[in-house]
């Protein structure tokens, strides 16, 4: 996991978890992945960024200024960002005072904001088995290519490895929702499991409830979908006019698709003594990188924290990119079938790449496809998240936390930054400044505000 580290102010899993009383145990991982490409070319992103940056360069070392210039370029971006106190960005008072104490890193922000990460690294970089590299560092993030990633997202995730690292939690990722959920409820807060909503509930064109499919009905002050835009309009406002804004995203972002996902435990003989936590794998042609069931992403927990699995056994989470086409209108024998025959091929290639003997080393094997992942994640299509129709304007076209209806609030993968940890509980940590400026519990200046989400529009229309 991204954001768990105990330095800077893009930590912000551990400040969640602090902000509620709360501390987890982690496990630095050493290798952040480590990628299986095309034309047997092998690299390792090593928490030490100079390991790291002598593992490319040794596999291109007529691009070491190139590569310099490129990741130099993630830096300043990430440095930029890690100066400044992290609040929502629709808060005049909050924003300006940052710009008048940090103009010079809020600049390098505004400046890179309308820009995407292939076309930075063109700049510097000609060799074409390069850009793939780079765009395959970009793929694992926001699941599209470089040209298609913003350079602000690229840079949180391409320097923070280095930086804060990645670590695992100690018992598995699960406990971060666990602590998140006990430290709420220490400090006063309510949790309604198995509490379905279904309808946002309008009052004169305010949001003042929720509606769940049971019939019960909560209203407060203020309403925060978790949801994604096309569930939170689509769905949960269904009936209700479009707002321009939300045609506009809709206009400019379309769903990424969901995953097939495997999770299976193996003896663990089949992995060698070496074997990294995180793996990327894309065998034969870079043109596979974003096609269904091109490439191949694999996690092995039980590397870091061998507590997770018996003795003898190690855990194994392996996904790719699936759409929920595929899977549609089978019958559920047809369904069945289907999913262990992707499974299989998947599992071959990674037996035939990385682990000789995998086929014949499962001892227990779940699969979950894009329509497991629309029913537990109650996301629209089972997608991932928001991806660029075309090639975007940076980071222009993405919609913050607040929206055309009075009281409602959005936050996750589908506002402003995007996908990915750090992203999304930046999202998060805007959208509760956000909510907290309006209630009364932050400074707020009406004036500034209508003037500041006027040229925040705006901005978005230039996307």
């Amino acid at each position: 996991m991204f954001g768990f580290s105990d330095k800077g102010n893009l930590n912000l899993i551990t400040q969640a978890l602090k902000a509620v009383g709360r501390k987890m145990e982690v496990i630095p991982d050493p290798t952040t992945v480590h990628f299986h490409l095309p034309r047997n070319l092998s690299v390792r992103i090593h928490r030490d960024y100079d390991d790291f940056i002598a593992e490319l360069t040794s596999n291109f070392p007529h691009e070491k200024e190139g590569i310099l210039g490129f990741y130099g370029d993630c830096w300043k971006i990430f440095n930029s960002l890690n100066s400044l106190e992290l609040k929502s960005l629709e808060e005049p008072i909050y924003l300006f005072g940052q710009f008048f104490q940090k103009p010079l890193e809020c600049l390098t922000l505004a400046y890179y904001l309308p820009q995407n990460a292939g076309a930075i690294a063109r700049k510097y970089i000609k060799d074409p088995q390069l850009l793939s590299f780079i765009d395959a560092e970009c793929f694992i993030v926001s699941t599209v290519n470089a040209l298609q990633t913003p350079m602000i997202n690229a840079s949180m995730v391409l320097c923070d490895r280095h930086y804060g690292g990645i670590n695992y939690p100690v018992g598995g990722v699960g406990g971060i929702a666990k602590s998140l959920a006990e430290g709420l409820v220490d400090h006063g807060s309510d949790i309604l499991y198995k509490a379905n909503v279904k309808s946002i509930i309008l009052d004169d064109g305010k949001a003042v409830g929720v509606r769940l499919a049971d019939g019960r009905e909560f209203f407060a002050k203020t309403i925060i979908s978790n949801a994604t835009r096309w569930d939170t309009f689509g769905k949960l406002l269904k009936g209700e006019k479009l707002p321009k804004e939300e045609e506009n995203f809709q206009k400019v972002y379309v769903k990424a698709p969901s995953f097939l996902s495997i999770h299976m435990g193996v003896k663990a003989e089949v992995l060698p003594p070496d074997t990294d936590c995180h793996h990327f794998v894309l065998e034969d042609n870079w043109k596979n990188l974003e096609e269904p069931y091109g490439s191949i992403f694999l996690s092995i927990p039980t590397i870091l924290d061998p507590s997770l699995a018996p003795d003898g056994r190690h855990i194994l989470h392996i996904f790719t990119t699936s759409s929920i086409e595929d899977w549609e209108g089978l019958p559920p024998k047809e369904y069945e079938a289907k999913k262990e025959e992707v499974a299989a091929e998947i599992i071959q290639r990674l037996e035939k790449k990385l682990f000789p003997g995998l086929s014949s080393s499962i001892t227990f094997k779940e699969v979950g496809t894009p329509r497991t992942h629309r029913r537990y994640l109650a996301r629209d299509k089972g997608t991932y998240g928001p991806m660029p129709r075309g090639t975007p304007k940076g980071l222009l076209g993405m919609p913050f936390n607040t929206t055309a209806i009075d009281g409602l609030y959005c936050v996750g993968d589908s506002c402003f930054p995007g996908q990915g940890v750090i992203a999304v509980a930046f999202s998060g940590v805007m959208c509760a400044h956000r909510v907290a400026a309006d209630i009364g519990i932050e400074k707020k200046s009406r004036v500034l505000d209508v003037g500041l989400l006027g040229i925040l529009g705006w901005l978005r229309t230039l996307a």
